[in-house]
């Protein structure tokens, strides 16, 4: 990959990060613009949920977890086909992300509130609670 950027005079826009502490992890993703996620093989994903919850739009494969994290109003799936489609398919949705950045703010907000609405520890006790209700039959002992 950095002699692809070298090749491609891409120095100044690519930057390679070594292992950094989490809250730099967390810094340097709320200092972006859209969170790319191209793991083929990462199933849960949960820095997707991080980065929707620093209103990053998210660009991942529809594929795993993050496939089932991220909506239309919160990012863009890429279906995981041959390799050379999908590199073709994220290099359109980044960018369509640079070129629309009213698009890109709108799938920010979209994807912080699905993270505090779908992803915040209360709301995951409170489904949490409603699995335990029914499968106890909780309700029906009112």
């Amino acid at each position: 990959l950095r002699e692809l950027v070298d090749r491609l005079g891409l120095q100044s826009r690519v930057h390679f990060l070594n292992s950094l502490p989490r809250e730099e992890v967390i810094s340097t993703i709320a200092a972006s613009d859209v969170f790319l996620f191209p793991s083929l093989r990462d199933g849960g994903g949960a820095v997707v949920v991080e980065a929707m919850s620093a209103g990053k739009p998210v660009v991942c494969l529809d594929n795993g977890g993050p496939g089932m994290l991220v909506t239309e109003d919160s990012g863009i799936k890429i279906a995981p086909t041959s390799p050379e489609a999908t590199v073709v398919e994220f290099s359109e949705a980044l960018e369509r992300l640079y070129q629309d950045k009213d698009w890109r703010l709108e799938l920010g907000k979209g994807a912080r509130r699905r993270a505090e609405q779908e992803f915040h520890w209360d709301s995951l006790g409170q489904r949490l609670m409603e699995i335990y209700r029914g499968a106890l039959n909780l309700d029906d002992a009112k």
